[in-house]
């Protein structure tokens, strides 16, 4: 029988290393300590890389926020846009067509959907944090006393 080892993650910590988007570190979650820390991504240190594969399932590399993350969420919400001028702005934006500008600076000018779209934003990212942990076998307190009274 499987037994279980709990720690206590800060979930504030692993949301913020799941949607930094600072592509020089990579980030890591000790599975024996909860602990989450970073290294840069072009380390040369090779005492901390040999660490890392040394002990390969104590350390899980958490997946970055890329630039496909961001598309995957803007073309998702583009999609939920009713008002036609916007969604014309968005595909131009997504597609590089002139006149473009950042997501951000365009939705500005849209306060309903500015939120909608942080709104959209933090449910991708839960739900992409949520998949990386199942898949991952981390769960939280709150779903193993869930399973345990299903038991």
């Amino acid at each position: 029988m499987a037994s279980i080892h709990s720690v206590e993650i800060s979930w504030e910590d692993l949301f913020g290393a799941f949607t930094s988007g600072q592509l020089d570190k990579a980030y890591y979650l000790d599975r024996l300590t909860g602990e989450i820390f970073f290294t840069p991504s072009t380390s040369e240190n090779n005492e901390v890389l040999q660490q890392l594969q040394n002990h390969g399932e104590r350390f899980l590399e958490i997946p970055p926020f890329d630039y496909l993350s961001e598309r995957q969420i803007v073309t998702e919400f583009v999609t939920q846009v009713s008002e036609p001028e916007l969604r014309v702005l968005l595909h131009n934006s997504l597609a590089g067509k002139k006149p473009f500008g950042k997501i951000d600076d365009i939705l500005s000018f849209y306060p309903h959907e500015e939120d909608r779209f942080a709104l959209v934003k933090d449910q991708f990212l839960s739900n992409r944090l949520k998949t990386w942990m199942e898949e991952n076998n981390l769960f939280t307190a709150d779903a193993l006393l869930q399973d345990m009274k299903h038991a």
